[in-house]
């Protein structure tokens, strides 16, 4: 079994365009559409990252920079962040590309958490991720913090064991 992946093993891209009937009556893409899109490239990334079947655990932060249009071509590029047990964080970038002039540009992220699982659908464990670039470290580095807010948030998690955030305020 792998131990250790890099993020840029767990690298997953799909491109779509935006048809009539991914649309709201403004002619934009419906945001589900998208958080649909997102979720199964963010599918694809932590399966490659644990060779598991992945579930969806949580959708951590989208965030909506610009509509979407009708015949626009988007583009979702993901790869796992951070993994820790059984869990991994997938950061995704969307990006849309005007179907007139070619023009790209990112108009929306997120991060998603899947839960790698067994033939049972019990949690199971995922080889450690090993951040290569600056920003993969960043990104590693900050996944410790979104996981415990999310986990207290939640109710999973005591505010005073999340140690990464209190360091944040000391």
């Amino acid at each position: 079994m792998v131990t250790q992946r890099t993020p840029k093993e767990t690298y997953a891209s799909s491109a779509r365009i935006v048809m009539p009937n991914d649309t709201n009556t403004l002619g934009n893409l419906m945001g589900g559409n998208l958080l649909n899109w997102m979720d199964i490239t963010a599918a694809i990334s932590a399966h490659r990252c644990s060779r598991r079947i992945c579930v969806t655990a949580a959708v951590n932060n989208v965030s909506f920079k610009q509509p979407i249009r009708l015949g626009d071509i988007v583009t979702i590029h993901g790869q796992v962040s951070r993994s820790f047990s059984s869990s991994m964080e997938v950061f995704l970038q969307v990006f849309v590309e005007d179907h007139l002039t070619g023009e790209q540009s990112l108009c929306n992220e997120a991060m998603y958490t899947f839960v790698a699982v067994d033939q049972l659908g019990a949690p199971i464990a995922v080889p450690k991720m090993l951040p290569e670039t600056d920003e993969e470290q960043k990104r590693f580095e900050g996944a410790l913090r979104r996981r415990q807010l999310r986990l207290v948030l939640a109710g999973k998690m005591k505010p005073t064991d999340a140690t990464e955030l209190k360091a944040l305020f000391d």
